[in-house]
């Protein structure tokens, strides 16, 4: 409690909280809105998730998250709408991005950090998430992100598997939620004492 009170002081204390961008990236079932939000809060921070946006955009139009991807497929508005949404909320600051192309749409941001799981992990928290079965949730899983991939490439000439884009790449299975966001607030917090200029 006393370190996430001397994080969120520090940013204040550096000016920094309205300028502090952080991007959060990976792949599904990695945990990127869940961290998102944590850092969000420890920082006093907004929080914007390009996925969660996703879904509601699906949720409006009466579309299956597989259905509104097909979707995207064939009319790149879509994504370019909720990608210039991450982009001009990260141009704002004061915000922890999250999405699979957080990195890339938050070009201003300090810090980008890519969160990674191992695939069988990723598939339970998904199918815990959503209610499906562990077969149901690799197999959208997986078909979700080949889409995804290839048209990102497509569209962006962007690369999601290519890391080099990130400062920081971290495990989420490794240890339990509440020590993994510890570690990440104190690699954010080096951060701020060392490279940031308020």
């Amino acid at each position: 409690m006393k370190i996430c009170a001397w994080l969120k002081g520090r940013v204040e204390d550096l000016g920094c909280k309205d300028r502090l961008v952080i991007a959060i990236g990976g792949f599904h079932g990695t945990g990127k809105s869940t961290y998102a939000k944590a850092l969000a809060k420890t920082f006093g921070l907004r929080h914007v998730s390009a996925g969660g946006a996703f879904r509601k955009l699906a949720e409006k139009m009466g579309l299956t998250l597989k259905e509104l991807g097909e979707k995207a497929a064939r009319d790149r508005s879509i994504d370019e709408m909720i990608d210039n949404m991450v982009r001009e909320e990260a141009l704002k600051g004061g915000v922890v991005v999250d999405g699979m192309l957080a990195a890339w749409m938050a070009e201003n941001a300090h810090i980008k950090i890519c969160l990674t799981a191992p695939d069988k992990v990723r598939f339970e928290r998904i199918a815990k998430r959503d209610n499906i079965s562990l077969e149901e949730a690799e197999r959208f899983t997986l078909e979700r992100e080949r889409v995804e991939k290839e048209r990102y490439k497509r569209y962006y000439g962007i690369n999601v598997e290519d890391l080099t884009v990130y400062d920081v790449i971290f495990n989420t299975e490794l240890l339990p939620l509440e020590n993994s966001i510890k570690i990440l607030e104190n690699i954010i917090r080096e951060y701020l004492s060392s490279k940031m200029e308020c």
